[in-house]
């Protein structure tokens, strides 16, 4: 994410363990309702992009790179990132800007760590304004390791298998992330690719989807993010959904029905448990799409003037 004319400051915060996080205080800094923007990944970054949603001239957003990604340094490192200690930022950050309590926002992988944030420090949250919904349960994570999205994407899920040796066409996820898991660089760089290529086409609604070139591609941002997925997010199974009764903050749910990354089921089932949620459907996929953009403009909107 680049500093733009709403800029407040840029800062490097230390969070211990050799990690350090690049945060961007943008907007309105009088603003009553501060919010903590979590992008999705893991280990994706903030981005110009994000800034859509917001009206910097009454809003103040923090913006931050979560361990590993982004302008945080160093890039890549799997030592003390897991979800448990990315939730412990959200707090060090808040404190370090003198933030006591605020609007908790974010999307895809984002959305799971707002709602695990939520879940371990309420008394934080004024609100969760969350989409593309991830919860971190298996049945998740299957959705897309198994393909079980290949009745709507045959040729991407052909593609993957033949990136993949036949002896492992039954578990072709589990031979990829292995390689990521282990020690040969080349092969793990391959097979971060190979996945990147899988998730972004199946991110896609339009078929526009264009890999990034191999030669110029930077596996560690997917390499964290398959580790997560690996670990199983470093979360019991269905926890958040087991745990979804305590979250008595309001809750804004923005889901595409046509989400193949993320299935609109987890989103559903999420507003059902949660004894204050706010689901609102939207004709769209996984990205951040225009009518999402929309619906989360008015929510921000309503939650931090009240109009």
């Amino acid at each position: 994410m680049n500093p733009d004319e709403h800029t407040i400051a840029e800062h490097m915060l230390d969070v211990g363990h050799g990690h350090t996080l690049y945060i961007q205080d943008w907007g309105n800094k009088k603003a009553k309702h501060p919010i903590i923007f979590l992008h999705g990944g893991p280990g994706s970054s903030s981005r110009d992009k994000h800034r859509i949603s917001f009206d910097p001239t009454s809003q103040r957003v923090v913006f931050f790179d979560q361990r590993g990604g982004g302008k945080s340094t160093p890039l890549g490192r799997w030592h003390h990132n897991n979800t448990q200690e990315l939730a412990a930022d959200i707090t060090k950050i808040a404190d370090y800007l003198k933030i006591d309590k605020f609007i908790l926002t974010g999307e895809s992988w984002g959305s799971c760590l707002a709602l695990y944030y939520a879940l371990c420090e309420p008394s934080r949250v004024k609100a969760l304004v969350i989409g593309g919904v991830l919860t971190g349960s298996q049945e998740e994570i299957d959705w897309l390791d198994a393909g079980m999205f290949q009745a709507h994407f045959p040729d991407v899920w052909e593609q993957y298998l033949a990136a993949t040796p036949k002896s492992h066409h039954n578990n072709p996820s589990a031979y990829h992330q292995a390689r990521v898991l282990g020690s040969d660089e080349a092969a793990a760089a391959s097979s971060a690719y190979t996945y990147g290529q899988l998730e972004g086409a199946v991110v896609s609604l339009n078929d526009q989807y264009m890999p990034e070139a191999r030669s110029i591609f930077d596996p560690s941002g997917m390499q964290t993010e398959m580790r997560y997925l690996a670990k199983r997010f470093f979360l019991p199974d269905r926890f958040i959904l087991k745990n979804a009764h305590k979250l008595k903050m309001p809750l804004y749910i923005v889901q595409g029905r046509y989400d193949f990354v993320c299935p609109p089921k987890a989103a559903y089932e999420l507003s059902q448990k949660a004894p204050h949620a706010h689901l609102t459907w939207t004709v769209s996929g996984h990205k951040n799409e225009h009518e999402n953009v929309a619906v989360k403009r008015l929510i921000y909107r309503q939650l931090t003037t009240g109009k």
